[in-house]
């Protein structure tokens, strides 16, 4: 990865944040558990919830971008939809729980439940991570940031195969690290070079109290 210095600071160009997506086989998912795969998560046409107690992160990024959201599992009916991609090119996560509603055809409504980090010591980590953020609440305390960054030529790494694109020259924010404390969020999608989901519980149901909130 290239990278930049500003203010004595040495930035890469960013990774991005938090949080895998909730669609996974248990295949994938024991990989991820054991740290030994990418990521790349999307829910066709759909948001999906995240929370966590704490995320730290090391060399943070966000700025806008609009995501090309298939809206038919055929693939052939697409929209755009703005994001805030928010980045970290480390970041650790503790008590972490993401999850989907889905209309299933001839089933109803099923939720799919994913949780890890539970065990402060074992928390997620994730590298190179990236997240499409259609919302985000958060206490949040930033180390050296830079506001009002803007970007020019970015890309998004892995994210771009799947028709994301940035909006070169436009408003951003950059920090060294950043910690956000009691996060809400919704997002479209998230990408990261490695994910290590410690303690990685996932389920299946129809009881709507399987949303991470």
């Amino acid at each position: 990865m290239e990278s930049q210095v500003r203010g004595g600071t040495r930035w890469k160009r960013f990774a991005v944040v938090m949080v895998p997506s909730v669609v996974a086989t248990a295949a994938v998912g024991i990989g991820l558990a054991q740290g030994a795969l990418a990521a790349s998560f999307s829910v066709s046409g759909q948001q999906f919830k995240v929370t966590a107690d704490h995320l730290h992160g090391e060399g943070f990024a966000q700025y806008g971008g609009i995501d090309t959201v298939y809206t038919s599992t055929k693939g052939d009916k697409k929209t755009q939809v703005p994001v805030a991609i928010s980045s970290f090119d480390d970041a650790t996560i503790t008590r972490m729980c993401q999850s989907v509603k889905t209309e299933v055809p001839l089933v109803g409504t099923v939720y799919l439940r994913l949780e890890a980090g539970n065990d402060k010591k074992n928390p997620v980590v994730a590298k190179n991570l990236y997240i499409d953020v259609a919302q985000l609440d958060a206490d949040a305390e930033f180390k050296n940031i830079d506001i009002g960054v803007a970007i020019k030529d970015k890309t998004r790494g892995p994210a771009n195969k799947d028709g994301a694109t940035t909006l070169p020259g436009g408003f951003a924010q950059q920090a060294e690290s950043a910690d956000l404390y009691g996060v809400k969020q919704t997002a479209w999608a998230t990408t990261a070079g490695t994910f290590k989901l410690s303690g990685l519980k996932m389920r299946l149901g129809g009881d709507p109290k399987m949303e991470c909130y």
